[in-house]
């Protein structure tokens, strides 16, 4: 897996990302995610999706876990709109989702890196419930991602949780990812056609 130099240790350290898929059309995102004020590169992921990718944040310095800052970040982008927000996140030694929907508690599920089965099976059903997935087909498809599979690193169960997401209409642009570098995934996002920079500042635009 790629590596970012940490500034806390002198020593690589394994990639920390994240993404965070929100059910709103990319003009519904723009006005929330300033609220931020963090950089970050939007673009449409899907029917009635939308995709935030950072720029930086800081895990990438050491001093706050990746999960603890996207997760107040998806919460805070929830603030005040009808849509949930998914964060997914990945930091070399764990990955996972939490799921933030107006004022309900968030719900999420983490996998060490090696995939092993780390949350609570229920955390599964109440995360189908809100998004209203299909109680049968893809609430079986969930709980095999909370089942032992020494095939499956934690990086292939945030992709198996996004293959789920696709019958409800979520589609990544190419080369975004989970588990994937910072710096590819902007890369990513910027080759598409309706990208838009979300600024410090809270400023967005093209």
């Amino acid at each position: 897996m790629s590596t970012e130099p940490s500034q806390v240790t002198g020593r690589a350290r394994p990639a920390s990302g994240a993404l965070l898929l929100c059910r709103a059309e990319p003009g519904s995102v723009v006005p929330a995610a300033r609220l931020l004020h963090e950089r970050m590169l939007l673009a449409r992921a899907g029917d009635a999706w939308s995709v935030l990718v950072p720029e930086g944040g800081p895990w990438r310095s050491g001093t706050d876990p990746v999960d603890r800052v996207v997760n107040g970040w998806a919460i805070a982008l929830t603030v005040g709109v009808s849509w949930p927000v998914l964060a997914l996140w990945w930091d070399g030694e764990r990955a996972g989702f939490t799921l933030a929907a107006g004022f309900r508690r968030p719900v999420g599920y983490v996998w060490p890196a090696d995939g092993t089965p780390a949350g609570m099976e229920e955390a599964m059903r109440t995360f189908a419930d809100r998004l209203g997935l299909d109680p049968v087909l893809d609430m079986q498809a969930l709980e095999e991602l909370t089942e032992p599979d020494s095939a499956a690193d934690a990086s292939a169960r945030l992709s198996g949780v996004l293959a789920v997401l696709t019958r409800a209409g979520v589609s990544l642009p190419p080369g975004l990812v989970p588990g994937g570098n910072a710096d590819a995934l902007l890369e990513a996002a910027r080759l598409q056609p309706d990208a838009r920079l979300i600024g410090a500042d809270g400023g967005g635009g093209r």
